[in-house]
């Protein structure tokens, strides 16, 4: 029997350092934010739609997808933001199903999705665990303004257009604080993956 554990956090909490962990641990990871870049290259249905959607403004001369313009449409309208979710979500989630399927047969003990938008987007029921990566909200919000190096006003409209990561705290079946170093936050992952019955050797 293989356990699914949805990794998730919110902006700017520091999630790829966890999924770092179980990488170096040869531990399977799907990453939602890496076939989410594969579904829009060119030629895949996902690519089409969005330019016939949106127009040819959002691509860079060679033709693919200009992220940044297509993501100063859709942060700040909703409506838009919309748009953009039925085009590339059935994609994505099709392609991290075949790809969690793929594993489960291969018979691996631990699978990981790590998926930004679980809570946002209802991906429970293709997990068996939610992990939620945490950190206090002001470190969050001090962390995304340098990270991106924008105002806390651009900052916050990023972080509202999530499910707060409080909220997604209280619904999770564990979570890692991760606002202290590197070493500790691994050793509270260990912790948790020994409560689920899993060893890390």
């Amino acid at each position: 029997m293989s356990l699914v554990v949805g990794l998730t956090g919110s902006i700017a909490t520091g999630k790829s350092t966890i999924s770092n962990m179980f990488e170096d641990w040869h531990i399977p990871v799907i990453d939602a934010d890496l076939i989410s870049r594969q579904v829009v290259e060119i030629g895949e249905p996902a690519y089409q739609q969005i330019v016939e959607t949106f127009g040819e403004d959002i691509l860079h001369e060679d033709r693919t997808l200009n992220r940044q313009a297509l993501g100063a449409i859709v942060f700040k309208d909703e409506a838009e933001r919309k748009k953009l979710n039925q085009i590339i979500h059935p994609q994505i989630r099709k392609t991290m199903l075949e790809q969690r399927d793929q594993l489960k047969e291969a018979g691996y003990e631990l699978i990981v999705m790590d998926i930004p938008l679980l809570f946002e987007s209802e991906l429970f029921d293709y997990v068996d665990k939610v992990l939620v990566v945490y950190i206090d909200p002001e470190i969050q919000l001090n962390r995304l303004t340098e990270r991106d190096q924008i105002s806390a006003e651009q900052a916050l409209e990023k972080i509202n257009a999530q499910i707060p990561i409080t909220e997604k705290r209280k619904r999770a079946d564990a979570i890692i604080n991760n606002g202290g170093n590197v070493e500790e936050s691994k050793q509270q992952l260990i912790n948790v993956l020994d409560q689920w019955g899993i060893s890390i050797h």
